[in-house]
This record gives C-alpha cells, sequence and structure tokens, in this order.
C-alpha cells in the first residue's frame, strides 16, 4: 500500500458564528449555550450561515484527491442490486429485487408458474427520486398489495392499496401512516393498521404523536374507521400488531417511544361485536420486559420475551388464557447466545439466534421445545428475514427461505429442505462484482472495567502488515445490535489498502438486554470506553496508529463519534458524524427527542442532568485543543434527529480548535429532501464519496490505487 499524503487547502477563514453570553442555571449548575440562535433553521442568521458553510464544504470535498476513482469504486459495488426474501400468498411470490441500475427496490411478483412482473416502482411513481418505499403487504389471498411511501425524506408514510392483477388503485391514499403494520383479515375486505390522529386536533408539541390501532374496511373513507386501541394510553405509544393466519387472533403490541417495555393486548375477532374486538392484556410495560406475540397455525400463543431471561426465551400459552401466570417455557434462555426470533416451519420452529452478533438457525420440537438440530449457513453472517410457504401454497412444506448477507455478499435468499438437510443458494443479489481475496475476523479485547467486547475487522491482510488508514465504527444504543453485512463503503475502503473495524458496543443487544442496560442512562460512559479501548486495540495489534485511525458513526453512533472526539482527541485523526445528537442537554426539545430519555436521562432531573454533561459533546468542546479533522453530514428532513445538534457542535468546534483548519478542517454537509433513513443509491454514493474522500485524505488512504 502507498500511503497518500494528505492534502491541504489553504486556511479560509470559517463563516462567522455570533457566540450569546447565554449561561442558564440547571438544577444549580451553570451551563453555558453560546449557539442556542443555531437552533432555529429558519432565523436568517441560521440560514446565512448554513449557506456559508455550504459553499466551505463544497470547496473543500470537491478538490480532494481520489474523488473520480472513489466514485467508479463506490457505484461499482452498489452495482450488486438487492433481493429479499418471498412473502408467500395463495401460490404466489411477493418479494423486492433492485438490479444493478436501479435507484430503489422493486417489489416484484412470482406467478406459481415461475413468471414474474413489477408490482410496485417507485421510480415510476416519483421520477425523481424523492419518493422511497417504506413498507408493504400483500393480502392473504394475494390479490391485493398494500404499500406505503414517503416523499423527500420524512417518514410520513401514505398508505394505498391496488389490486395485484388489474394494477388499479383500489384506496388510498391514507395519510399519518408513519410505521404502521397492516394486518390483513382473511377475504381481503378488511385490514388494521396504525394512524397518527390529526395533527390539527393536537398541541404543537404532541403533533409527532399519538397513534391508535384502526380496523379499515378497503375502499372506503378512512374517517370512517373503526378505532379499536390506543385511546387512554400513552401519547407516546408505538404499536405494531398481527392478525393469525385463520383471521380469529388479532395481537396488538405498544411500548412508549423507544423503551424496551412492552405491553401486549390479544382480541378474539371471532367474538367482535359490531366489528368492534374486546382486548385482554397477555403482559404490562410494568413488567420492564421486551416481548413480542403471535398465534401460530398450531393455534397457540407464542412469547418471545426478556421477562426473566436478559438473553430471551420462548414461551407459549392458550390465546383464550394468554396472561403471564399461564406461560410455558418452550424453550429457555441459553447463557451464550441470543434468542432473536422463532418462525414455523412444517411441523418445527425454527430459532433465530445470535452468537456474539453472528447469526445462526436452529431446529426445535414445537411440542416440547427440543433441540433438532442446525440449519447450515454460509458463514459468519446475518439473516435478514425467514420465509416459508403459507397453508394455501402447493410445494414442500419443509422449505425454508431465509435473506442472508456478509460483509463480501449483497442480500440474497438462501432455500433450506429439511428433507435434505442442505441449504443452498436460491437467488442472488443480480448484479455480480468480482472482489480480491478479503478476511474478516471477530476479535476480543478488553474495555477500561475490564469487560469482553468483541469487533469485527475487515481487511485484505489475515494479520497485520504494516500499520494501515483504519476505519472504526460503531452503534451501541437502544438494544440495537450491527452484525456482518455487505457495504459499498466498507469494500471500499478495504479495496483501497484500509482496514475496517464493527465493536459491539454495549448498549445494543449482541449479547442480551443486560448489554443494552449496561451501556445506558447512567452507564453510557461504558460504550465510549468500549470505543476507545477498541480503538487502542487496533493500534496496539499494529493494524493502525493514531495518525491513520478515523471514525464515523450515525445518529446515536453519531452522539459515540461526538463524544469520542471530545474525549479522546489524540486518539482519532478524523470523524464522520452524521445525523448526531450531540445537545445532550436539550435534545428532548426536538422532533422525537421526548421519546429517548429512557435511554439518556432527562435533564429536567439534576441527577440524569449530571450523567449528560458528564459526556454531552457539545458542551465538552474546550478551547486550545487540537481536535480531529471532522465532517458533520446532515438531512434538513431528518424527522427524528434535529440537524441543529450538527449546527451548534460546529460552530463550537470551529471556534475552539487549535487545529490548522487546512489540514485539520471542520465541516458540515447537509442535503435536503432527504431524512434519517431511506434514500436512493445514487444519494448514496454522493454521500459516501464525500465521506471516505474526507477520511482518507486525513489518513492518507490512497483511493485510486486498488491493492
Amino acid at each position: 500500500m502507498t500511503q497518500a499524503p494528505s492534502a491541504a487547502l489553504p486556511a479560509t477563514p470559517y463563516p462567522a458564528a455570533e457566540r450569546l453570553d447565554l449561561v442558564e442555571d440547571l438544577h444549580g449548575r451553570s451551563v453555558a449555550d453560546p449557539y442556542r440562535w443555531l437552533e432555529d433553521a429558519s432565523d436568517q442568521r441560521t440560514e446565512q450561515w448554513s449557506a456559508a458553510q455550504d459553499a466551505l464544504t463544497r470547496s473543500w470535498l470537491d478538490a480532494l484527491p481520489g474523488r473520480e476513482a472513489l466514485g467508479e469504486r463506490v457505484r461499482g459495488l452498489t452495482r450488486t442490486g438487492s433481493v429479499s426474501t418471498p412473502r408467500w400468498r395463495a401460490g404466489r411470490a411477493f418479494f423486492t429485487r433492485r438490479g444493478p441500475d436501479q435507484d430503489f427496490p422493486v417489489v416484484w411478483l412470482r406467478e406459481a408458474d415461475g413468471s414474474e412482473r413489477v408490482l410496485l416502482d417507485v421510480t415510476v411513481l416519483d421520477p425523481s427520486g424523492r419518493t422511497t418505499l417504506d413498507a408493504w403487504s400483500p393480502s392473504r389471498e394475494g390479490t391485493l398489495l398494500a404499500y406505503q411511501v414517503s416523499v423527500g425524506g420524512d417518514e410520513h408514510s401514505l398508505l394505498h392499496v391496488v389490486d395485484v392483477d388489474s394494477g388499479e388503485l383500489v384506496d388510498g391514499p391514507i395519510d399519518r401512516c408513519r410505521y404502521s403494520p397492516v394486518g390483513w383479515l382473511p377475504g381481503g375486505e378488511e385490514f388494521f393498521y396504525v394512524r397518527q390522529l390529526d395533527p390539527a386536533d393536537l398541541p404543537e408539541d404532541e403533533r409527532l404523536f399519538h397513534r391508535r390501532v384502526w380496523r379499515h374496511r378497503v375502499g372506503s373513507d378512512a374517517a370512517t374507521d373503526l378505532l379499536v386501541h390506543g385511546d387512554g394510553l400513552d401519547h407516546t405509544y408505538f404499536y405494531g400488531l398481527t392478525v393469525s393466519e385463520d383471521g380469529r387472533w388479532l395481537v396488538v403490541n405498544g411500548a412508549p417511544g423507544t423503551v424496551r417495555r412492552d405491553s401486549i393486548w390479544i382480541a378474539d375477532l371471532h367474538a367482535a361485536v359490531d366489528r368492534v374486538p374486546e382486548f385482554t392484556q397477555v403482559v404490562s410495560a410494568d413488567a420492564g420486559a421486551q416481548c413480542s406475540a403471535w398465534v401460530e397455525r398450531d393455534g397457540r400463543l407464542y412469547v418471545h420475551t426478556s421477562l426473566d431471561a436478559p438473553r430471551f426465551r420462548l414461551c407459549v400459552a392458550d390465546p383464550a388464557r394468554p396472561q403471564v401466570e399461564h406461560w410455558e417455557e418452550l424453550v429457555a434462555e441459553q447463557e451464550d447466545s441470543v434468542l432473536d426470533g422463532a418462525h414455523w416451519l412444517d411441523g418445527s420452529l425454527v430459532l433465530l439466534r445470535t452468537r456474539h452478533a453472528v447469526s445462526e438457525l436452529h431446529l426445535h420440537d414445537p411440542a416440547t421445545g427440543e433441540h433438532r438440530g442446525e440449519v447450515p449457513l454460509p458463514g459468519t453472517g446475518s439473516v435478514h428475514g425467514l420465509s416459508t410457504l403459507d397453508e394455501a401454497t402447493d410445494g414442500e412444506r419443509g422449505s425454508l427461505w431465509i435473506g442472508w448477507t456478509d460483509f463480501v455478499t449483497p442480500l440474497s435468499v438462501l432455500r433450506h429442505s429439511t428433507s435434505t438437510g442442505r441449504t443452498e443458494l436460491a437467488e442472488a443479489a443480480p448484479g455480480a462484482v468480482d472482489l480480491p481475496p478479503i478476511t474478516t475476523q471477530q476479535v476480543a479485547y478488553t474495555s477500561a472495567d475490564g469487560t469482553t467486547v468483541r469487533m469485527f475487522v475487515v481487511s485484505g491482510e489475515r494479520e497485520p502488515d504494516l500499520p494501515r488508514p483504519a476505519l472504526l465504527t460503531g452503534y451501541g444504543g437502544f438494544a440495537l445490535g450491527r452484525g456482518p453485512g455487505y457495504s459499498a463503503s466498507t469494500l471500499a475502503w478495504v479495496l483501497a489498502g484500509g482496514v475496517w473495524a464493527l465493536a459491539s458496543l454495549r448498549g445494543g443487544d449482541e449479547e442480551g438486554e443486560e448489554w443494552h442496560r449496561a451501556g445506558m442512562r447512567e452507564h453510557k460512559q461504558n460504550v465510549f470506553d468500549d470505543f476507545h479501548a477498541a480503538a487502542e486495540r487496533l493500534i496496539a495489534a499494529g493494524w493502525t496508529t493514531p495518525e491513520q485511525l478515523a471514525i464515523t458513526g450515525g445518529s446515536n453512533g453519531g452522539l459515540l463519534v461526538g463524544a469520542a472526539l471530545t474525549q479522546r482527541p489524540e486518539l482519532y485523526a478524523a470523524v464522520v458524524c452524521s445525523a448526531p445528537l450531540l445537545d445532550m442537554v436539550r435534545y428532548e426539545k426536538f422532533l422525537l427527542g421526548r421519546l429517548w430519555a429512557e435511554e439518556y436521562g432527562s435533564a429536567s432531573d439534576p441527577r440524569e442532568l449530571d450523567w449528560l454533561l458528564s459526556y454531552s459533546p457539545y458542551h465538552r468542546v474546550r478551547p486550545g485543543v487540537e481536535y480531529p479533522s471532522v465532517l458533520f453530514t446532515v438531512f434538513e428532513s431528518d424527522s427524528r434527529v434535529d440537524p441543529n445538534h450538527a449546527r451548534k457542535m460546529c460552530a463550537a468546534l470551529q471556534h475552539a480548535t487549535a487545529g490548522d483548519p487546512g489540514k485539520r478542517p471542520v465541516l458540515v454537509r447537509r442535503e435536503t429532501e432527504v431524512g434519517h433513513a431511506g434514500r436512493s443509491v445514487s444519494r448514496s454514493v454522493a454521500l459516501t464519496v464525500d465521506q471516505l474522500t474526507f477520511l482518507g485524505n486525513a489518513t492518507g488512504l490512497d483511493f485510486t490505487e486498488e491493492q
């Protein structure tokens, strides 16, 4: 690998940003907030500052070497496309496929005779590329398709229903369906779904909330829908729902915001009076556990729960007697793996487990819970979706379709046969990319308090041969884990001769709910300590040096790298901080922030304010420190994390850093009409090129050479 010299630009002055002498007394603590005015995106000063930052950032990024070569490489790596596991409905298979030249996945239908056709392509609906497909669900008969789309990244889904055979729109759009599941009843005439109340009827600070479960008749005015659940519960509740295959049982689960404390209710639809189901509570959020439940083909209620089992267990009950005291444990918690879910397969149960973030599939007897064997998988990877034939589809009942990916394999579909015991490729991603040998390994290291943490290391070399530019990432929050998966940005970095690493930090779910709780609230510093220890392990092992080590993270991962750069600025050369939380004193005041107090703590509580101030990146910026090169990337239509976090932090760092702006810049890159999550492939490529060339320039990675 040839070490590329870092490019430097003339030290252009940063745009002026007024520093307010604003200090508040919060529970006896003096808390400064000099850039409060940057919270208001419509303020003329903010608009002028943002426009000046846009010009500065583009002048920097566009001048970096290697952009053209990197762009070609990233575009080539995204040309693999992807394919999803099929959903079987009466002999028909519904699935998504993204071709090599497509910006978004397309919903396809495969008939029983093997013929295929496109059902839904959002680029046909909107050639501008601003519309994204949020969710889709075929009716049980396979004759109707409900789908949800949103525009400009705001995630405010509009629900539609189309006739599968004619393509005719038969219902919708129904607005206010953000994050709504759809539970079809047999016959396809009705479904249950989740919809927000009209925000015009709500207090201004509650307009993003107030969801309810409704019963809808296809083709009718949504204003006449039947409200079936949600009144009287906390206004921050989010709901999921399932309808049993025979249409008898409706199961609703809910939790306030992102809190991992679930309530579950069940209703016998055969006993509904005037279409109104009567619910029985299965478990309450007061139990403090994560739970999901559904009625399976054998007629029993299955409960996947962390109650008395932080690594989860599987219980069963009679749907007519569903309360906790009637649960029977079917599969017990295991000490060395996390139970992530269960799926019915021809008289067997397929249990999805993760062992240190790596997926496994196991077969169990549904009557006794006895372990019958393991489903072979290709290696160290992640399962993304399982499906089997529905009762109305002819075929081998012992077939299991598995969505699969690993660090060098794009989303593909495997098929396992219980009759042969073999797992084979059913459908590869439609595009092919030739890759040189790339090694992936999982290493264990010790964090500051002695806890063993693991990380994946991806490289062109099995062992360190010389220190190389390295890119470390992680998440560490909300019980969300990250396992092996195909990523164009990861491979582009490695193909240029770099090392890429993913740390399985506390706060995620890689080791169960206790692992999550060890990285939340007053324990949040454990997450940052785990991350610093990962960096130190890469350096000690000879993979990299502090001058060659870059870090990146988004959302809660943006908070992670924001804390990392302020706590250990000497340890990192460059940072990409995307859609981040950074002002932990005021985060609850914006967008969905109030939902996260259970995870972080609240500034309204004196003790919890101390937790937040101990690491809040915006409040830990100190003048005269030589901070790493930093690129903030934000999205103006983000409806989860307000871009004001990055604006304020950028201004604070530009004011405080002692680094040469020509060599260690602090920049903010923003996009309009794109949000927190879904985006087109072409926009993702452009973002990746800007992020990686920025990090590569700071660490000496030459993208003009492929290793």
